[in-house]
């Protein structure tokens, strides 16, 4: 058995390391794409253009102006005119102008309620609506800073008024860096995707060109086919995954690794271990490989979906709740942030391994009966 199992696993390094395009995209998934990853799916904005349109060029509205900074607000232009408002934000050059109205210095004396106006590009709704929510921020303490000025000038003692002391406090991560979040997310659909896509492709790639008959009528047995299906897989994921932390997600990221490091990669065995069966499934039931990317996108999305990965499942409608439990990949995301961010321990994971023992059991154990019986056929 050893000696077949063995001669079967290397026929399968040969054959991945023999199509120099995989190999490329193995690298790249691992290093790039988690890069990239990175840097372009953060969650918070930065250097936002922004057009001033002052009417009041009073030192009140200079004040307020002076606190639209960087990194979050860059200030591209001053306008004198109403209607380049509308050629600014047309052309793209600028994604938020701000107004300043004539009577805003009077009022911020203290003789009304002063206002401004924010207009924004609201194309990309999601840093629109960031962007708003930093200057309701800066109009909230520049409101509380003024009304503490005409306080002291009317001869008023605020610090004797209760006030409300909020204190908010972020576990896991204090400094709210979401490229931290984003490249190991990045890395746990990479090392689905790719056992996915190894697994399916050789498989369904060897019923095409007609070898996988040759394997039937060798004395190798089905699951010896299999395991040798999943090992490379396996050792080529577990290795570019300990080689993408080290060198892409710790350098560039700084992402702290505060859980055991074994315990994760441990896991990640049990989990690619499944998602390879679930591969092997999909190359079973497929019969070209065109069928079979379509039938993993089919899976994927889903999967992915109900996974927790954007939306944590309290979010979730009840019924997509309840359904996510079929979503291998929400244990796994479960898992991996517990240890590798909160350094949670073998007690607390407990629950998540259960799944991913029980997915990849089943999985394996569907995609065997069902090629045996293919076979049967």
């Amino acid at each position: 058995m050893w000696r077949r199992l063995t001669g079967l696993i290397r026929k399968e390094f040969v054959q991945i390391f023999r199509d120099h395009a995989l190999v490329i995209i193995l690298v790249w998934a691992f290093t790039a794409a988690i890069y990239t990853s990175g840097h372009g799916r953060a969650m918070e904005i930065t250097n936002v253009a922004t057009v001033v349109y002052d009417l009041s060029r009073g030192p009140a509205s200079r004040e307020f102006l002076s606190h639209l900074q960087r990194p979050y607000f860059k200030t591209v232009a001053y306008i004198d005119q109403e209607k380049d408002i509308t050629k600014w934000l047309d052309s793209g050059a600028a994604s938020i102008v701000v107004v300043i109205p004539s009577d805003f210095q009077r009022k911020a004396d203290g003789k009304g309620q002063a206002e401004i106006q924010v207009i924004t590009d609201g194309a990309l709704a999601m840093p629109a609506t960031i962007a708003v929510a930093y200057i309701v921020q800066i109009s909230s303490t520049y409101s509380v800073s003024v009304l503490k000025a005409r306080a002291g000038i009317a001869g008023f003692n605020l610090s004797n008024l209760p006030v409300l002391d909020e204190r908010v406090r972020v576990k896991f991560n204090p400094n709210m860096d979401s490229s931290r979040f984003s490249s190991l997310l990045e890395l746990m659909n990479m090392i689905t995707m790719v056992s996915l896509l190894l697994t399916a492709a050789d498989l369904v790639r060897e019923k095409e060109h007609g070898t996988l008959e040759q394997l039937l009528v060798s004395p190798a047995r089905a699951y010896e086919v299999f395991i040798a299906k999943i090992i490379p897989t396996l050792v080529l994921v577990l290795g570019l995954s300990v080689f993408s932390i080290f060198l892409v997600a710790k350098p560039a990221f700084h992402v702290p690794i505060r859980g055991s490091l074994i315990l994760f990669y441990s896991v990640s065995v049990l989990y690619i271990f499944a998602m390879t069966s679930l591969g092997i499934a999909i190359a079973v039931v497929a019969r070209n490989l065109s069928q079979a990317m379509m039938i993993m996108l089919l899976i994927l999305q889903p999967m992915l979906f109900l996974s927790g990965a954007w939306n944590p499942p309290e979010a979730m409608n009840p019924w997509m709740r309840k359904l996510s439990v079929i979503s291998p990949m929400r244990y796994f995301i479960d898992f991996g942030f517990g240890v590798l961010l909160k350094g949670n321990g073998l007690y607390l994971v407990g629950w998540d391994i259960g799944g991913i023992v029980v997915f990849g059991v089943a999985l394996f154990s569907f995609s065997l009966w069902r090629f045996q019986r293919s076979i049967a056929r």
